[in-house]
């Protein structure tokens, strides 16, 4: 019999209480990247700069990495279901507001209030989730949450580009609005608060921790987002945020070791899988969000697709995730140490990352990726159930709704760290590898030569004149060097973000312990 304060659904009541949850992580996951594929209609319609438009996608993630480590204390001073209906709520709200926009800085306004409201969103359905199913199910409950956050980034570009294609780019924010009323109400109805300990006076509220986490925090996220756009420490807005984001992070882990009611619990940090399972979020972030960044990148710039068919080219990677997942939770719930199977999808994803370094050309195909991409698939889905159950495994009580929100909150710098890493990688070593390429070619070389005149003789029958014609030749022979660069910048970033994953699987073998028992996460004061 369980007992009275017991979190735990059965029939209708959990399926409907799962499905709001995972609609809800879902959406504000596709938010993140929907709007890129609608940012040049947006540019339009709204007279912006390329660099002002750009802040409709920096705003979001900076109100996103501020709220998912204030998470818990929301919840805890609000009540949970409060405070996730208010969350759905400032979503839904927002996102009608920005379909309204009347020009660019109204969106970035907007926009930043909805990544407010749906940086609450992750955390708090992943626990809600859990917390709804009993002991035993625990590895399914968190296979079916983190299907959302695989699936969310995939979907978001085909998504935004049927719906700019056929519609108009504020259709991506309506979207959200009937999802929005009917999960609010459904919340309102269904989901319960669990007991928590009194609300804590304004006197003890930790001011000072809010404060210096957002400095911290949203400084650290604006250089990683604009850093490469302002070419890092040649700019002094730059060298100024980077000084504030260590202050501000530095003092903040001071002051919430230091103060009696810190806003952020850093102490559960002590626990050693927690710190691994932090640390592999992180990475899982930079994995996940750099490959799904760099794989449109390359198909875009330099095969020439549109954003829907470099969108599509994920989904049976993304499909093959949401069969792997039910399979995964099986597996653990069976007894197989998950830090076997993190193991074992951190090498997988390895091969995944060397096959793709070796299968770039300037020709290659949507066929030419599909097994390749089964194959992330495959390493993803031996990955993301085992971190987010492991790094859980031996906390109790209130510490497993700060150890979910440092989890989310890594997963979300890990992604931006490996955006801003790859698109500075990717910059830099193209002009490297440009050098290197160059420097073989010399205008004596007959091989040279015999490549120009014949570019030439081609523009010349078509009407252009001796020195129009060469000069387009020499043209289009540093545009291919161009492009070779490019591509082999490519290929070395497959091969890196690959190395890093497989340096990690000894380290996930000699650090991760096995819990003796099985977390109760209905304990938690998240």
């Amino acid at each position: 019999m369980q007992p009275a304060n017991s979190l735990i659904e059965y029939g209708p009541r959990r399926i409907i209480i799962t499905v709001t949850a995972v609609v809800c992580a879902l959406l504000e996951i596709i938010d993140t990247t929907i709007v890129n594929v609608a940012l040049n209609d947006m540019r339009g319609n709204l007279g912006a700069t390329l660099n002002e438009i750009s802040w409709v996608i920096t705003a979001y993630s900076l109100a996103n990495v501020i709220v998912v480590p204030m998470t818990s204390w929301l919840s805890q001073q609000f009540g949970r279901r409060n405070y996730f209906a208010a969350s759905i709520i400032i979503f839904t709200v927002c996102s009608f507001l920005c379909g309204n926009a009347h020009n660019i800085w109204e969106l970035v306004v907007f926009r930043f209030i909805q990544g407010m409201g749906g940086g609450a969103l992750l955390v708090t359905s992943q626990t809600i989730i859990t917390e709804s199913w009993p002991k035993e199910k625990r590895a399914m409950a968190q296979a079916i949450y983190t299907l959302g956050v695989i699936v969310g980034p995939t979907l978001g570009p085909p998504l935004g580009g049927y719906i700019v294609d056929n519609f108009s780019w504020p259709f991506i924010f309506y979207i959200n609005i009937p999802v929005g009323i009917v999960a609010t109400l459904l919340t309102l109805q269904y989901v319960r608060s669990p007991k928590y300990e009194e609300k804590r006076p304004a006197s003890q509220v930790d001011w000072w921790g809010i404060g210096l986490l957002t400095a911290g925090v949203a400084s650290l996220q604006f250089v990683l987002e604009k850093g490469q756009e302002d070419d890092w420490f040649s700019s002094k807005l730059i060298i100024a945020l980077t000084v504030v984001a260590v202050l501000g992070i530095l003092l903040f882990i001071w002051r919430e070791l230091e103060y009696k009611y810190p806003i952020v619990e850093l102490r559960v940090l002590k626990n050693g899988n927690l710190r691994i399972g932090v640390m592999l979020s992180f990475i899982m972030g930079l994995g996940l969000f750099g490959s799904t960044f760099v794989i449109p990148l390359y198909t875009q710039s330099l095969l020439g697709w549109t954003a829907q068919q470099s969108g599509m080219l994920q989904l049976p990677s993304t499909l093959f995730v949401a069969v792997m997942m039910p399979v995964v939770a099986v597996l653990i719930q069976r007894g197989i140490p998950q830090k076997y199977l993190i193991a074992i999808g951190m090498s997988i994803f390895f091969v995944y990352s060397y096959l793709s370094y070796g299968i770039l050309t300037p020709h290659t195909s949507s066929g030419d990726f599909f097994w390749i991409l089964i194959i992330r698939g495959l390493g993803l889905g031996l990955l993301s159930v085992p971190v987010s159950t492991m790094s859980l495994s031996t906390l109790k009580g209130q510490e497993i709704g700060q150890g979910a929100a440092f989890s989310g909150m890594m997963r979300q710098l890990g992604g931006s760290f490996g955006v801003a890493l790859i698109s500075t990688f990717v910059s830099r070593q193209t002009q490297v590898h440009r050098n290197t390429l160059i420097s073989h070619i010399s205008a004596s070389d007959p091989a040279v030569q015999q490549r120009i005149s014949m570019l030439a003789a081609g523009f010349h029958s078509r009407g252009a004149d001796s020195l129009t014609a060469r000069q387009t030749a020499y043209a289009v022979l540093d545009g291919s060097v161009t492009t070779q660069a490019t591509l082999l910048s490519y290929m070395d970033v497959f091969l890196w973000v690959g190395i890093m994953f497989l340096i990690f699987v000894p380290v996930v073998l000699l650090f991760i312990k096995n819990a003796k028992n099985k977390v109760s996460l209905a304990d938690a004061a998240h």
